[in-house]
């Protein structure tokens, strides 16, 4: 019979292998993407390829500045988080101290299931919904705009935002609700200026992912941003994200052409960014542990 010190010495071999192979695998995909995305740096120029104004990969001779792209992926985030940080935040003040108990084990969940909506039923929604909505409401040729990707992205962003955020301002030490309402001050006054400044480190960091969940979708903004590779002068206009210009284009580019090569340049563009928000929601995170522990 096998007892618990070889059980637990089985697991443990267990997660360190599943550990590894996790590292393994994201060396393996970052090493093909760096592989095959900088033949294009080399030949285009990655300042050129980066701030270049036009995006005809399939022209003679072709022209790959992602630019376009680069600012459509940045306008709908923008658009998203100025849609999904002041309701998902205020959601999560509310969530946390003023919703009774018992509903809050109810609709916290909810929300959090939300997160695990199959994006092409958001796409869907913006398609046949928001869409038409928005082209009557506004007089436009089409609804399909970079205000209905930053709407859609918003909603998407949104559960992540409101659990994180709901997260932090429950961590924050009940002492320091009591101090304060036993001083005198209101309940508003309690959230509003002791534990929002003692959670903003977590809500930051809710944001700060939130925004890497947006601008990394694709099949959503694939669905409903236009498809206009141009560089956006209103919101109101169709746009093209760079990761709906992969997934649209990888299809039909050829495996070692430069327009093949150019849409790994774009991934290793898409990679650094995403990487630079994780890496400062971490560093906030962190800090936010250190102040509510008082280390």
């Amino acid at each position: 019979m096998i007892d618990w010190k070889s059980k637990e010495k089985v697991v443990r071999i267990a997660l360190l292998f599943f550990a590894i192979s996790s590292i393994l695998f994201l060396t393996g995909i970052v090493i093909v993407l760096f592989r095959e995305g900088f033949y294009i740096f080399e030949q285009v120029g990655i300042f050129k390829f980066i701030f270049g104004k036009d995006w005809y990969p399939t022209y003679e001779p072709p022209d790959f500045g992602i630019l376009p792209l680069l600012s459509g992926s940045l306008l709908v985030t923008l658009g998203a988080m100025i849609i999904a940080v002041p309701i998902g935040v205020s959601s999560a003040i509310f969530i946390s101290y003023i919703l009774p108990k018992k509903l809050k084990n109810i609709v916290k969940p909810m929300i959090e299931m939300l997160a695990g909506v199959p994006s092409v039923i958001y796409g869907l929604f913006g398609m046949k919904i928001l869409a038409p909505f928005l082209r009557e409401l506004f007089n436009l040729p089409t609804g399909l705009t970079a205000l209905n990707a930053s709407i859609m992205l918003g909603i998407m962003a949104m559960p992540t935002i409101v659990s994180l955020s709901e997260d932090a301002l429950t961590s924050v030490p009940k002492k320091f609700r009591d101090a304060s309402l036993a001083l005198g001050g209101t309940k508003w006054e309690t959230i509003s200026k002791i534990i929002m400044p003692t959670a903003s480190s977590g809500i930051v960091t809710a944001t700060i992912l939130g925004i890497g969940r947006a601008i990394g979708e694709t099949m959503t903004v694939l669905m409903v941003a236009g498809g206009a590779a141009v560089i956006p002068k209103t919101i109101l206009k169709p746009v093209r994200p760079m990761t709906a210009s992969i997934a649209a284009e990888m299809g039909e580019a050829p495996v070692g052409s430069e327009h093949y090569h150019a849409l790994f340049g774009i991934a290793i563009v898409l990679f650094i960014i995403t990487l630079a928000f994780n890496i400062t929601a971490d560093f906030i995170s962190s800090r936010f542990k250190k102040r509510v522990s008082g280390k």
